[in-house]
């Protein structure tokens, strides 16, 4: 599990890297960041509770509002015939651009979860939440 997170921290620090040029980076850097950095400490056996509850708690708050949003993931499943995320990766749509985000949000809240509840129940043997 060690090489899932040395991956996963370099596939993250990659993803922060390229949102200098989104619309909002100033969002998404810090987000991909933190996904980094825990995956990173999960390499050195240090699980930092609070702030796997504050990963796990903006990935829900956030992703609960890009899902609902009026140009969120429903709109584009129901208003806009589930067309394709990947076609062009031109922001010129914003029912696309929140659906990627909420994808995005998606792979960092299930990384979050494996890490906190899988990995560090099996390396440290308890079902209590890691010392801070």
């Amino acid at each position: 599990m060690k090489m899932f997170n040395i991956l996963l921290t370099i596939v993250f620090l990659i993803f922060a890297l390229l949102q200098y040029n989104d619309p909002d980076p100033y969002i998404w850097i810090p987000i991909y960041m933190l996904a980094a950095f825990l995956c990173w400490q999960s390499t050195k056996n240090k699980y930092p509770g609070y702030l796997y509850a504050i990963g796990i708690l903006i990935c829900i708050v956030y992703g609960t509002y890009l899902f609902f949003d009026k140009n969120g993931v429903l709109s584009w499943a129901n208003d806009h015939a589930s067309e394709s995320l990947v076609h062009t990766m031109k922001a010129d749509k914003p029912w696309i651009e929140e659906s990627r985000e909420f994808g995005g949000l998606l792979i960092v809240l299930v990384v979050l979860l494996i890490n906190y509840f899988l990995i560090r129940k099996t390396k440290t043997g308890k079902n209590l939440p890691a010392s801070d």
